[in-house]
């Protein structure tokens, strides 16, 4: 931990409004507890449900398109290991420091991805019925179910996709940065919606900052944030010092200022747990607000198993408590919260609407 004050060692008022005018309710990887993650039918779900916004992570194929899966590894959300043919695709990687053993994105075209079908991430909490039935998207395709949802419903979805591995990707010589910029530029829906691009990673930010500039732009950047300890992977790259922990407070914050119109850190760096219960929240958000950044945290969940002890319903951990999801969600909308990542749309967006 540095030297410098951490947003965690003081306390905030237990109500703040939030800096923007309308919270958004972000569909985590899509509807993500109800359908496998990262698939059209998750994003349609979530729309469904009422989401302003749906979230694509973005890894690259070989043949440089731009593919929805959490991690460039995709052995536990596609049936790849059941395809003999790609058997031999199977290898060990170093991916951001951690050896990886799995079958990759960018060892496969976007036709051979196309003839693997996704799987649940969380088969034992959120069962399989749905394994097999959907492929994996490229990004073109979500924004056009974005597009066709938002005339159908006459409504704006807002897409905010984040790259993943980003260093990673640009050292084996797919970058996805400007190919990113390209795909939202070709679509006119992309080119008017609300786009906001996230990473871990500080370089590519500041690179998207350069390109889109500040004035007229549909196109937000948002600064994910991980653990206090954790660094981001271009600053390990790089032989820094910085971490989390020393991007949340207020110099960190002020230097985000400089490139990001908004942060996302995790739920406890807002309101951390105390003997699981909430304790009291962090200066994070009135922090972050008085350099102009929003905050968008990351990510309520609706099974028991994701929340403090006193607000389960029932002793089952895999049991859905939208009452305790509820609960938990308005906590930090009183905190000032100005937009939320959810795996369950339709709860937060009950959450939201109907306080």
């Amino acid at each position: 931990m540095s030297a410098t004050v951490s947003a965690m060692t003081t306390a905030a008022p237990m109500h703040q409004p939030p800096i923007t005018t309308k919270v958004q309710v972000i569909a985590h990887r899509g509807a993500s507890a109800l359908r496998p993650e990262h698939t059209l039918a998750s994003y349609a779900k979530a729309i469904a449900d009422g989401a302003d916004f749906i979230e694509p992570d973005l890894v690259s194929t070989r043949d440089g398109a731009l593919v929805a899966r959490h991690e460039n590894a995709i052995g536990d959300t596609t049936d790849v290991a059941l395809h003999p043919q790609f058997a031999s695709r199977r290898t060990r990687k170093q991916i951001d420091g951690q050896t990886v053993d799995d079958w990759f994105c960018e060892d496969f075209t976007l036709a051979e991805l196309k003839t693997l079908r996704a799987r649940e991430r969380l088969p034992q909490l959120r069962g399989t019925a749905y394994d097999g039935r959907f492929d994996i998207p490229a990004l073109e395709e979500i924004i056009a179910l974005a597009a066709t949802e938002s005339a159908a419903r006459g409504r704006i979805i807002g897409i905010i996709p984040e790259i993943k591995h980003g260093s990673y990707f640009a050292r084996i010589g797919l970058p996805m940065e400007d190919r990113l910029l390209a795909r939202l530029a070709a679509h006119s829906y992309t080119r008017r919606a609300p786009i906001e691009i996230q990473s871990f990673e500080i370089a590519n930010l500041r690179y998207l900052r350069q390109r889109i500039g500040t004035a007229h732009s549909n196109i937000r950047l948002l600064q994910l944030l991980g653990d206090d300890a954790e660094q981001p992977w271009d600053v390990v790259l790089a032989g820094g010092t910085l971490d989390y922990a020393q991007m949340m407070t207020s110099p960190g914050l002020r230097e985000i200022a400089c490139y990001a119109d908004a942060i996302g850190p995790s739920t406890r760096s807002i309101i951390p747990l105390d003997a699981d219960a909430f304790g009291v929240p962090t200066m994070l958000v009135r922090d972050a607000h008085a350099m102009g950044l929003e905050v968008h945290p990351y990510t309520f969940r609706p099974e028991n198993q994701f929340m403090p002890r006193g607000l389960w319903l029932g002793d089952d951990p895999a049991t859905v408590n939208e009452a305790g999801s509820i609960a938990e969600i308005r906590m930090y909308l009183d905190a000032g919260i100005d937009a939320f990542f959810t795996d369950a749309p339709a709860i937060g967006r009950k959450a939201l609407d109907e306080r």
